[in-house]
């Protein structure tokens, strides 16, 4: 059985699929993935689906899965390098990926987590300072 490979890049683990998910294959990526994302603390999953050409509905549910699972461990997922092609599939058969983002590239991954990260601390600091003030 082929495993996809996780690497990890500061706070983000980079998950690139290169092969076709069997269900296996995919099953196993989940449990890797949350298994790393625990031991590194990690806040970000970006999963890179440049090379896959075709993507059905158990992927798009396998994908759904995994963003749930990321969130549930404090990891936001970003799913990057979609092709027209496969966002159009996905719209045809109903999925909506909720919970997932989406990149052009992983560049552009890396950003929305980095800003999203910004955006949690910066409400975090409101939330103290307001309970400063009211304790005040």
């Amino acid at each position: 059985m082929e495993r996809v490979p996780i690497l990890k890049i500061g706070d983000i683990l980079l998950v690139s699929i290169q092969v076709d998910m069997s269900d296996q294959t995919a099953i196993q990526l989940q449990e890797d993935l949350a298994e790393r994302i625990v031991a590194t603390g990690c806040h970000g999953v970006i999963i890179d689906i440049t090379a896959l050409d075709i993507v059905d509905s158990f992927v798009g549910r396998m994908l759904s899965t995994i963003a749930s699972i990321s969130k549930v461990l404090d990891a936001e997922t970003v799913v990057v390098g979609m092709r027209p092609a496969v966002a159009i599939t996905l719209v045809e058969l109903g999925l909506s990926l909720n919970g997932i983002r989406t990149a052009l590239n992983v560049e552009r991954g890396m950003e929305l987590i980095a800003a999203s990260r910004i955006d949690e601390w910066d409400e975090a600091d409101l939330d103290e300072n307001a309970e400063t003030t009211a304790t005040s």
